[in-house]
C-alpha cells in the first residue's frame, strides 16, 4: 500500500462551512427588537402544491424599523401566507390589508427575549453536531488509511489538521451565539 494519503481538509472546511452558514441564516430569523426581512426567510407557504420559500411568492418589504410587509402577487395565495407566518413561531400577528400582510413587530419582552436566546442555544448546538458529524467523517477517513498502511505520523498529522479545523469552527460557533444572544438582550 502506498503511504500518500491526502485528506481533503478543503471538503471538510466547505462543509463545515456550510453548517455555519446555515446557522447565520437560523440566527438572521431570530427576532430581535427590530423588523428585518430575514426574519422571513424560513417562512414556508404551500404554495401550488410544494413548499415555496415566502420570497418566492410575495416581495418583503421593512417599511418602518417595526413593520415588515408582504406583498403577495398571487391573490389565491393570501390566505397561505398569512397561515404560514402564524404558524411558523415568529410570534407575528399578521394583519391583511388586501394583497399585503402587515406584520408589526411587538416589542419584545423579557421572558421571549429570555425563549429566543434558547432558540438561538438550540440552533448553535445542532451546528456544533454538524460539523462534528464532518469531524467523524474526516477521522473516519484516517483510520481507513491507517488501516491501508498510513504510518502512525501521518495518522496523527491528520488528525490533528481535522480537530484543529473542528475547534476552529466550534469556536466560530460559540462567538456567533454569543454575539446573537446579546443582540436579542439588548433593549
Amino acid at each position: 500500500m502506498s503511504n500518500d494519503f491526502e485528506l481533503d481538509t478543503d471538503d471538510l472546511k466547505r462543509r463545515m462551512d456550510g453548517a455555519m452558514a446555515n446557522l447565520r441564516t437560523e440566527f438572521a430569523s431570530l427576532r430581535t427588537g427590530r423588523a428585518s426581512a430575514s426574519m422571513l426567510e424560513p417562512v414556508m407557504v404551500d404554495a401550488y402544491g410544494s413548499m415555496t420559500p415566502i420570497n418566492q411568492v410575495g416581495t418583503v418589504n421593512v417599511p418602518e424599523p417595526r413593520m415588515v410587509t408582504v406583498n403577495v402577487w398571487d391573490k389565491g395565495l393570501v390566505g397561505k401566507v398569512e397561515k404560514a407566518i402564524r404558524e411558523s413561531g415568529l410570534g407575528i400577528n399578521p394583519q391583511l390589508n388586501g394583497t399585503i400582510i402587515m406584520l408589526p413587530i411587538p416589542e419584545l419582552n423579557e421572558e421571549r427575549r429570555r425563549e429566543l436566546g434558547k432558540v438561538a442555544g438550540q440552533y448553535a448546538e445542532s451546528a456544533r453536531v454538524s460539523i462534528r458529524n464532518v469531524r467523524r467523517d474526516g477521522m473516519d477517513q484516517i483510520k481507513k488509511a491507517k488501516a491501508d498502511g498510513m504510518s502512525e505520523d501521518d495518522q496523527k498529522f491528520w488528525e490533528s489538521e481535522v480537530q484543529e479545523l473542528t475547534d476552529a469552527m466550534i469556536k466560530s460557533v460559540d462567538e456567533a451565539l454569543e454575539t446573537k444572544q446579546a443582540e436579542i438582550m439588548q433593549v
